[in-house]
């Protein structure tokens, strides 16, 4: 397994602005061409966390896909983060995966923050993902999936996950706890990123973004609430080699999920 670049971008969000949010992206990581391998935006990165879908989804076709197509081939990297989606004649958050060669890959959101009314706007994903990427097994997550840890469960099938997530101020503490016990529990790198700023709910956001080793250590740690963009690299022969050391995946429980 190769060594990977991942670099976690923490940002405030123009409220429901999907170009402006485009454009300030284009400007921000234009930089990091040939410095890193896959680049982490937060969820919802063109709109920030909105409940009038309506107003800011796009198709699977629209600008921003073909926007973070372009962008992967510019800097040679792949890029993450969710997106409003319509499909038919729902509306899914939807985490989009895109590599330098085009390739697309999703995920849509499985739990939907129903204390936001999440639920009521926008259809539950239904099926676990994983992506592969530069030997990497990927396991891609969205927000409030980090507080279900049996929809997280590693079966020996991934070696990193990412969360991405608009999540509020004063739950920063469990959004760092459970960071850390993914990584703990499911013996994998994690990564989870966060916004920054207010929107247009009067929500704040504290940011908090995190790259977690599969010790539940903080390898990275952007501890507040400030725009950041940060990199760091995984070293693939350190976790395989603590895997077989520490072989407690093997002693896991089985169980289908219905």
């Amino acid at each position: 397994m190769q060594n990977l670049t991942i670099t976690l971008v923490q940002t405030p969000l123009e409220w429901q602005n999907p170009a402006a949010n485009r454009a300030r992206f284009q400007t921000e990581l234009t930089a990091l061409k040939g410095k890193t391998d896959l680049i982490i935006l937060p969820e919802m990165f063109t709109s920030g966390f909105s409940m009038q879908p309506e107003l800011v989804a796009e198709q699977m076709t629209g600008e921003t896909l073909v926007w973070l197509k372009t962008l992967a081939q510019e800097l040679n990297a792949a890029i993450c983060g969710s997106v409003v989606i319509q499909h038919n004649t729902e509306y899914r958050n939807r985490f989009l995966f895109v590599t330098p060669d085009g390739a697309v890959s999703h995920y849509d959101k499985h739990h939907l923050f129903r204390m936001g009314n999440e639920h009521q706007h926008y259809a539950a994903g239904t099926e676990r993902q994983l992506i592969e990427y530069k030997g990497w097994r990927i396991l891609p997550e969205v927000c409030y999936d980090l507080r279900f840890p049996v929809w997280s469960r590693n079966r020996n099938d991934y070696d990193l996950a990412i969360y991405v997530a608009n999540w509020p101020a004063p739950r920063r503490n469990a959004w760092r706890t459970l960071l850390m016990a993914r990584a703990i529990e499911n013996q994998c790198f994690v990564a989870g990123v966060n916004r920054t700023g207010t929107d247009g709910n009067e929500l704040n956001y504290a940011g908090d973004s995190m790259l977690v080793n599969h010790l539940g250590e903080p390898q990275l740690d952007l501890a507040d609430a400030q725009f950041r963009i940060a990199s760091t690299t995984l070293i693939g022969d350190d976790l395989q080699r603590f895997r077989e050391s520490f072989p407690a995946w093997q002693d896991a429980d089985s169980f289908t999920l219905n």
